[in-house]
């Protein structure tokens, strides 16, 4: 199809929305021009050939958690999770923390956790109950936060010497205690296993714990991360605005979600020379929007709510989250600033612009899935991916990800995708050397006897060609 058809097409659909090209504005005209042209280019698809189709839909598959696994570590995450908030409930040498209450986020309770149920997150909310005041630190994400007014409510103990700052090294050192305290009681249920208080990692705004069979050197089986949180009901101006998902998730959806509340979590910005606001500050998380939109995606409120409406989105960011470990263990060094949420922003709008049912449907899989590497790489190319909700902050600008780094996962991103997703696919099967036939011992001894029958020849072969040249000699003197 010609550009002018394109834009015949276009112009054509918009008369049919709109009506007469003069009855809109010059703005709505130019928006509803973008709109189609999103829509279609979001249409165009990679092909992708039959091989690689069917090898995709396999690994979709294999990435599932096994229900058995699901449970175990559901009952074990669970149980650590109850004790613990009555543990806070019940602590009296901190009443902060007396009213806090669990939300579930992350991968596994989105439910596109891949490989195995290993890796938890849970945000453990606080209270202030007073009026609070946010200062940008960087244009978007991270804050200074404060009381309006000074207080007297057990929210004091975690100010600054100004009586109005809120500190988020003091919170978290907090939380470290307290739930090294509870450890001290606390019993798993199976007791061949024990948690145990992982090393605080610098910038990390979380308390990580590991799950350890009791007996020496065991490796880790479950990790959790506690994240305690500041609920706060008015979003900030940066995100306000936030993502265009009208075409998506409707209007109606877009003002529910704007009306819950949002969470700042201790987290410090990163750079030398900070100043004191930037080492108390505090980072804006989405998480528990994020989790309520990957639980209600579809364009049409039934998605995947029933067996004759299911779709592939979630299958094509798990497929997208093992592409980005595979590249990261392939290239720790290089590509150390990637990590899984720039692939869930990526995924994130590109459902906006496929934003249609129809465009996800599960026989489409391995066409979405390379649609959405497509669209990875081109945030790299472009140097330019948007914060989800904070459409300002841009995840890829030079600050956060190095322009060397970007420049090298924009190259490996299109080098998977033109060689067929090499670090999706299996390694190929090695043929056993030994006959399944024949015993590991039985192999060893027929090797051993093949090695000495072939110095015996190697030996007999020797003998014979020093006595053939001794033989030519002789007839060449007597001659």
């Amino acid at each position: 199809m010609g550009k002018e058809d394109t834009q015949t097409e276009a112009t054509q659909h918009i008369e049919d929305v709109r009506g007469e090209p003069g009855a809109m504005s010059p703005r709505q005209r130019q928006k509803d021009e973008l709109l189609v042209f999103k829509e279609e280019v979001a249409n165009e698809s990679p092909s992708v050939p039959a091989e690689l189709a069917n090898w995709i839909k396999l690994n979709a598959k294999d990435l599932k958690i096994r229900q058995k696994d699901r449970c175990w570590a559901a009952e074990v995450v669970n149980d650590f999770r109850e004790n613990l908030l009555r543990f806070l409930k019940s602590s009296t040498d901190q009443p902060f923390f007396q009213n806090a209450e669990f939300l579930n986020t992350g991968s596994y309770f989105e439910k596109v956790k891949i490989h195995s149920p290993d890796e938890f997150d849970m945000m453990l909310k606080l209270q202030v109950r007073t009026r609070l005041s946010l200062s940008e630190l960087d244009g978007g994400l991270f804050y200074r936060i404060s009381l309006i007014r000074p207080t007297r409510t057990p929210v004091q103990a975690f100010l600054l010497e100004n009586k109005l700052t809120l500190s988020s090294s003091k919170v978290l050192s907090e939380m470290y205690r307290l739930v090294r305290k509870f450890l001290k009681t606390y019993k798993v249920p199976d007791t061949s296993y024990r948690w145990e208080v992982n090393r605080k990692r610098p910038y990390s705004p979380a308390v990580t714990l590991s799950l350890y069979r009791r007996e020496d050197n065991s490796d880790e089986l479950i990790s959790v991360d506690v994240v305690p949180a500041l609920e706060v009901q008015s979003w900030p101006c940066p995100a306000r605005n936030g993502p265009d998902v009208d075409n998506w998730l409707g209007k109606k959806v877009w003002q529910e979600i704007k009306g819950l509340p949002c969470f700042f979590v201790p987290k410090r910005l990163k750079g030398r020379n900070l100043s004191e606001d930037a080492k108390e500050s505090w980072r804006i998380s989405f998480s528990h929007i994020e989790k309520k939109i990957m639980m209600s995606h579809g364009n049409k409120k039934t998605c995947c709510e029933s067996a004759a409406t299911k779709c592939c989105r979630k299958q094509c960011l798990m497929l997208l989250k093992s592409l980005i470990e595979g590249l990261k263990q392939r290239f720790p060094k290089e590509l150390d600033r990637l990590c899984s949420y720039h692939g869930k922003t990526a995924f994130l709008h590109t459902l906006c612009s496929r934003f249609k049912d129809s465009m996800w449907s599960p026989q489409k899989l391995p066409t979405c899935f390379m649609h959405l590497v497509g669209a990875l790489e081109d945030h790299a190319h472009r140097a330019d991916l948007p914060h989800f909700f904070v459409p300002e902050c841009n995840l890829f600008s030079s600050a956060s990800f190095p322009r060397r780094a970007l420049l090298f996962l924009y190259n490996a991103l299109g080098e998977q995708r033109r060689e067929g997703l090499p670090l999706l696919r299996p390694p190929a099967p090695v043929p056993s050397l030994i006959p399944e036939t024949v015993s590991a011992e039985t192999f060893s001894e027929r090797s051993t006897e093949r090695s000495v029958m072939a110095t015996v020849d190697s030996g007999f072969m020797k003998l014979v060609l020093v006595f053939a040249v001794a033989f030519m000699c002789t007839l060449f003197f007597e001659t």
